[in-house]
C-alpha cells in the first residue's frame, strides 16, 4: 500500500534539512501508541532509529534503518527501511523528499507498507494515513 502526504512550509530548503533532527522527530511523535526514542542516530545513510511503541499491555520494537540518502542544488532526500517492525506490518519503506520551491519548501512523505495480510492492508491505511496527516501541522509550525 501506498501513502504520499505533501506539505509545503516557508522556509528554504537547507533550513528545513537542518531541522530534521531529534527535536522535530519528538514532535512528530503521534499521541498515541506512546513512543520512546531508545535510538536516533540521524537521517544520513547508515543512521538507526529504534523506538518502541506502547500499546498499554504491550510493547512493540520498531527499528529502522536509513538505507538511501541524496543531496542536489533543489531537493534532499533520504529513505528508512524497516528492518524490525511491529506485529502489524511486514514491510516499510519511507521516502522523506525536500524540494525547494519559491514559496519555500514542499516535504513529502512517501510511504510504502504492507501488513500481513492484504484485508490488514486496508484496515490498517486509514490509521497510517491519519497519523501521517496528523505531521502537517506540525511541519507548518516548526518551520514558520
Amino acid at each position: 500500500m501506498k501513502i504520499q502526504i505533501k506539505t509545503t512550509v516557508n522556509q528554504d530548503l537547507l533550513s528545513v534539512w537542518e531541522g530534521f533532527d531529534l527535536t522535530l522527530f519528538k514532535a512528530l511523535a503521534p499521541p498515541f501508541p506512546p513512543v520512546v526514542i531508545k535510538q536516533f542516530d540521524g537521517c544520513m545513510k547508515g543512521d538507526v532509529v529504534h523506538l518502541v511503541l506502547n500499546f498499554i499491555f504491550f510493547k512493540q520494537d520498531w527499528i529502522s534503518n536509513i538505507i538511501e540518502q541524496k543531496n542536489s542544488e533543489h531537493s534532499i532526500y533520504f529513505i528508512d527501511q524497516g528492518t524490525i517492525l511491529p506485529f502489524f506490518l511486514k514491510y516499510w519503506h519511507h521516502e522523506h523528499r525536500l524540494e525547494s520551491q519559491q514559496t519555500g519548501t514542499v516535504i513529502t512523505d512517501n510511504i510504502d507498507f504492507n501488513t500481513p495480510y492484504l484485508l490488514t492492508d486496508y484496515l490498517v491505511y486509514p490509521l497510517l494515513y491519519l497519523q501521517f496527516l496528523y505531521r502537517k501541522p506540525i511541519y507548518k509550525r516548526y518551520f514558520q
